[in-house]
C-alpha cells in the first residue's frame, strides 16, 4: 500500500511519504550546510511528515481529493506531531544525553510547528505547548507509523547514527561562544532549522505540484562577476563626462574606489557613512558585488526603512546591471499572515495551500526589502516570514538609512546582525549619512574594529556641504495658510520648491490650498496613501520638470527624503529629528549645481504627532540644539548637521527611549529577549513552575517562542497590504481568482508588490463600512474597489472617488 504525502492537482499523481521525506531532507541539508548543521536540518526534513504514515491520513487525503464538496471533518488528523514525538521517545525520556536531548527539543519543536509557528517550551500559564504535544498527546497507530518509517525511509541503526552526527554538530555550534550565550545561540539555531524545514517542505511540494524534479540553479560567482564588470564599466563612463572634474564627482569616485578596496576584507559588520548625494547606491553595490565574488556569497540584500524607497533603488540597480529577472522587490506580505493551523490543507491543492507554497523565500541573487520585513523574518509569527531566514546566510546585507531602526527593535536588530555575522557567514554594511549610536543597549552590536569604509570623514562631510540650514522654527510656528504664503514668495526667486511635512493630513491640505491659489507652477502630492507604481509615475514627472527647469512645487511626507534622487533649489522641512533634516537637505542642490542653497526648517502647528512618538521626541531634541546654536553659533561644532550635533542628537534620542530599546511587553512585564533566550536560572516562568508544582519541568529549554511572536510587531499599529486598481493593478485583481498554476500565482504576487498600499485597522474598518474593500482567495488577499482609489491622493476612505477607473 502506498502511503500518500501529496496528490497532484493536474493529473492526480501520488507523491509517496518516503519520496517527500527524503526530498525534503535533501533540500534541508543543503540549507543547513551554510551553518555547518546539515544533519540537524536534514533530521527535521526527514521527520516532518512522519504522521502521514497512517491509514487515517491516507483515508483523509483520498476523501478530501475525491469528495471536494464534502471534505473530511476538521481536526480529524494530526500528522505533524509524530516526528517530534519519535525524537522525544528515543532521546528525551530515558538515559538522556544532554546534546541529544537538546536535539530532540529544537528539531522536535520545528517539526511539530511546521503548519503554524514554533511552540513555547514554557508559556505564561506555566504550561509547555511542546510537552503537551510530544509527551502527552496520544497518536493512533504510532507504533505502526514508526515501523513504516524505519522500513521505508531509513533503518533504525542508520537513524541513530544520523542523530549522533546532529548532536556533534550541535556541540560544535555551541562551542563558538561562551556558555552564557547558550540560550541565545539555541534560539537562533532553532529558528534557522525551522526556516530550513519550512522552505524545504514547501519547495519540494511546489516542485512536485509543477511536475519539476530539478530546477535550474544560478552560478552566483559567475553572475556576480558579470555584474561587477557592468558596474566598473558604468563608473568608467563617468570619467568621460563633462562634469567629471566637478569636486563632488571627484569625491564620489574616491569613495567608490575605497569601497572596492575595502571589499577585499573578510566578512564582518562595517559602516559606510557616505554623505547624502555621495553615490551611496552605486558604491555599496560595487562593494557588495566584489565581496560576494571573492567570498562566495549567494545573494545581495538591500534593507531600506520604507517601502517607498524600494522601487527607485531597485530601478537604479536594474539600469546599471541591465537585468530585471534576478532582482526581487519585496515590499510587504500581500497575503494575510497565517493565524490558524493549516495542517488540514496539506496534501492537496486548496487555495490556502497554493498561496502557502508559492515561491516567497528570498532566493533571488539581489533582493530589495524593508526593515519591517527583515525584523519579521526573525521575530514575527507565521511560517511565511521565517521561511526566508536561512537565505540571509552567506549574503552581503546592506542596511540603507540604518538610523531608522525602530526604537523598540534596536536590541533585537543587534542580536540578529550578530548572529548573521558570527554564524551565517554574512557581511553586513550599515549605510547612512548619519550613523546612529547603536550601542546604547544591553545587547550591543558586535561591530568590527576600524569599521568605517570611508576615510577622513570630517573632510568629506564638509566638502559635500551644498546647503545652508535656515532656522525658522525657534521663534515662530506655521499654519498651512502661512506656509502657502511663504511658498508663493519663494517661487518668485526659485524654480523649484520641495516641502516635507510629518503627517499625510497636512500634506494633503497644503496641496489642496496651493492648487486653489492657482500658483503658476506644477504642483505634485506624494504620500504612502499611493501605491509604488503611482508614486513612481509622479516622481518621473517631477524629475522631468526639474530637468526642464519648469516651475515646480512638490509636497510630500518623509517618504521622499531617503533614497529618492531629486534635486530642488529650495527645501522646506517641518521640524523633526536631525537625521530627517539631514535627509531633507540631501534633496536640495543635490549635485552641487549651484552655490550654497537654502533649506528652511519650520515648526508646523497643525501637525498631530500624538501617535508619532519618535518624530515628536526627535523634534524636541532638534529644537533644543537649534536654540543652543542661536545662543552661541559655536555650539555643537557650529552647525546643525555637524558630526558633534549628530552625536549629541542620537545620544539624547536613545537615552530618552532607554526603557523601550529592549522591546518591553507590558502585559507580561518582560522583554522579548527574556522570552526568547530565557535560561532556567533567570526565567520567571521556570521558577514559578517549580514553586507551583514542587518540581522542575523535564526540559533543557524554557523559551517562549510562540508567546514572543504573538506580541511582536515592528510598528505599534499593524498594517494590512491591499492591492489597488491602479494601472496594471486592475489586471492583477482580475486574474486573482483565475485557476492558474503555482508559478502563475507566484508571478502575480510578485508583480502585485508595486500595486499595494498598507492600511491601518481603522482604515480597513472605514473602507469596509463604506463598501470600498473586497477580499479574494478565501479572504487571504484584499483589494480596493475603484471608488476607493484616487488619481491625486491615492487611498479614498469614503469610496467616493469621482475619477473613472480608466483615468487612473
Amino acid at each position: 500500500m502506498n502511503f500518500i504525502a501529496h496528490i497532484r492537482e493536474s493529473d492526480k499523481t501520488i507523491q509517496t511519504v518516503e519520496e517527500h521525506l527524503l526530498a525534503a531532507k535533501e533540500l534541508a541539508e543543503t540549507y543547513g550546510e551554510k551553518l555547518g548543521v546539515k544533519h540537524l536540518t536534514g533530521l527535521a526534513g526527514m521527520l516532518h511528515d512522519l504522521g502521514k504514515y497512517s491509514n487515517e491520513f491516507r483515508e483523509y487525503i483520498l476523501q478530501a481529493v475525491n469528495n471536494p464538496a464534502a471534505p473530511p471533518k476538521r481536526g480529524s488528523v494530526d500528522h505533524s506531531t509524530a516526528g517530534g514525538k519519535l525524537l522525544y521517545e528515543l532521546f528525551h525520556k530515558d538515559n538522556i544525553s544532554r546534546y541529544k536531548g537538546v536535539v530532540a527539543e529544537i528539531v522536535g519543536n520545528a517539526i511539530l510547528s511546521h503548519h503554524s509557528y514554533l511552540q513555547d517550551f514554557l508559556n505564561p500559564e506555566l504550561e509547555s505547548n511542546y510537552l503537551s504535544r510530544v509527551r502527552d498527546k496520544d497518536l493512533k497507530d504510532f507504533e505502526i507509523t514508526k515501523k513504516l518509517f524505519f522500513e521505508n525511509v531509513i533503518s533504525e541503526q542508520d537513524f541513530h547514527h544520523f542523530v549522533n552526527k546532529a548532536a556533534i554538530e550541535l556541540e560544535a555550534f555551541l562551542a563558538k561562544e561562551s556558555s552564557e550565550n547558550t540560550e541565545k545561540q539555541l534560539m537562533f539555531l532553532t529558528k534557522f532549522i525551522f526556516s530550513s524545514l519550512i522552505d524545504a517542505d514547501r519547495t519540494n511540494t511546489r516542485q512536485f505540484e509543477g511536475n519539476r524534479t530539478n530546477e535550474k540553479t544560478i552560478d552566483h560567482e559567475k553572475l556576480f562577476s558579470v555584474y561587477y564588470e557592468k558596474v566598473i564599466n558604468k563608473i568608467n563612463t563617468f570619467k568621460n563626462d563633462s562634469n567629471a572634474d566637478h569636486p563632488i564627482n571627484v569625491l564620489r569616485t574616491e569613495m567608490s574606489d575605497q569601497c572596492d578596496v575595502f571589499a577585499e576584507k573578510p566578512s564582518g559588520i562595517y559602516t559606510l557613512s557616505i554623505p547624502t548625494g555621495g553615490g551611496k547606491t552605486l558604491a555599496s553595490l560595487r562593494y557588495a558585488l566584489k565581496h560576494a565574488k571573492l567570498f562566495n556569497k549567494k545573494r545581495i540584500i538591500y534593507i531600506v526603512p520604507y517601502t517607498t524607497i524600494i522601487e527607485q533603488n531597485a530601478q537604479e540597480v536594474r539600469d546599471i546591471l541591465h537585468d530585471s529577472g534576478n532582482i526581487l522587490e519585496h515590499h510587504s506580505n500581500i497575503i494575510e499572515n497565517e493565524n490558524e493551523n493549516d495542517e488540514l490543507q496539506d496534501g492537496f491543492m486548496s487555495v490556502q495551500q497554493k498561496l502557502k507554497i508559492a515561491k516567497d523565500n528570498w532566493d533571488s541573487p539581489i533582493i530589495f526589502t524593508t526593515m519591517v520585513q527583515f525584523l519579521n523574518v526573525f521575530y514575527a509569527k507565521g511560517s511565511r516570514n521565517i521561511r526566508r531566514l536561512h537565505n540571509l546566510a552567506e549574503s552581503v546585507i546592506i542596511f540603507d538609512e540604518v538610523q531608522k531602526v525602530p526604537i523598540s527593535c534596536v536590541s533585537l536588530f543587534n542580536q540578529a546582525l550578530n548572529f548573521l555575522k558570527t554564524y551565517a557567514q554574512s557581511s553586513i554594511v550599515l549605510c547612512t549619512a548619519t550613523q546612529p549610536a547603536l550601542d546604547f543597549v544591553e545587547n550591543k552590536l558586535e561591530i568590527n574594529p576600524d569599521a568605517e569604509i570611508i576615510g577622513h570623514l570630517d573632510q568629506v562631510i564638509e566638502a559635500f556641504r551644498r546647503v545652508e540650514i535656515i532656522d525658522l522654527a525657534t521663534n515662530q510656528t506655521f499654519t498651512n495658510e502661512k506656509l502657502a504664503d511663504f511658498i508663493e514668495a519663494k517661487m518668485e526667486d526659485v524654480q523649484s520648491v520641495l516641502i516635507i511635512l510629518n503627517t499625510k493630513t497636512v500634506v494633503k491640505n497644503l496641496y489642496t490650498i496651493l492648487k486653489e491659489r492657482n500658483i503658476q507652477a506644477s504642483a505634485y502630492h506624494l504620500s504612502t496613501s499611493m501605491c509604488a507604481a503611482h508614486r513612481n509615475n509622479i516622481l518621473i514627472k517631477v524629475k522631468d520638470d526639474l530637468l526642464s527647469k519648469n516651475k515646480i512645487i512638490c509636497i510630500s511626507t518623509q517618504l521622499i527624503e531617503a533614497g529618492v534622487d531629486v534635486s530642488f533649489e529650495c527645501v522646506i522641512r517641518s521640524l523633526a529629528g536631525l537625521d530627517s533634516i539631514a535627509q531633507a537637505a540631501g534633496r536640495c542642490n543635490r549635485h552641487g549645481e549651484k552655490d550654497i542653497q537654502n533649506v528652511y526648517v519650520i515648526d508646523h502647528e497643525e501637525e498631530n504627532l500624538k501617535h508619532l512618538k519618535e518624530i515628536s521626541v526627535g523634534k524636541q531634541i532638534s529644537k533644543k540644539i537649534l536654540v543652543d546654536l542661536n545662543q552661541d553659533a559655536s555650539n555643537h561644532g557650529g552647525h546643525i548637521l555637524s558630526k558633534l550635533a549628530m552625536e549629541r542628537y542620537f545620544k539624547e534620542f536613545y537615552t530618552k527611549f532607554s526603557s523601550d530599546l529592549n522591546y518591553f511587553i507590558p502585559g507580561l512585564n518582560k522583554t522579548m529577549t527574556e522570552l526568547l533566550t530565557a535560561n532556567k536560572n533567570k526565567s520567571g516562568f521556570y521558577q514559578a513552575y517549580k514553586a507551583r508544582n514542587g518540581g522542575v519541568p523535564p526540559l533543557f529549554l524554557v523559551n517562549s517562542y510562540k508567546t514572543a511572536a504573538e506580541h511582536f510587531q515592528v510598528i505599534e499599529d499593524l498594517t494590512t497590504s491591499v492591492i489597488v486598481p491602479f494601472e496594471d493593478g486592475k489586471e492583477i485583481i482580475a486574474n486573482l481568482n483565475s485557476d492558474g498554476s503555482i508559478d502563475d500565482l507566484t508571478r502575480l504576487l510578485r508583480k502585485a508588490q508595486h500595486y499595494t498600499i498598507n492600511l491601518f485597522k481603522y482604515e480597513l474598518d472605514q473602507l469596509s463600512k463604506n463598501d470600498g474593500l473586497v477580499s479574494y482567495l478565501d479572504g487571504k488577499i484584499f483589494v480596493l474597489k475603484a471608488g476607493a482609489y484616487d488619481r491625486e491622493f491615492g487611498l479614498n476612505l469614503e469610496n467616493d472617488s469621482q475619477l473613472p477607473l480608466e483615468y487612473i
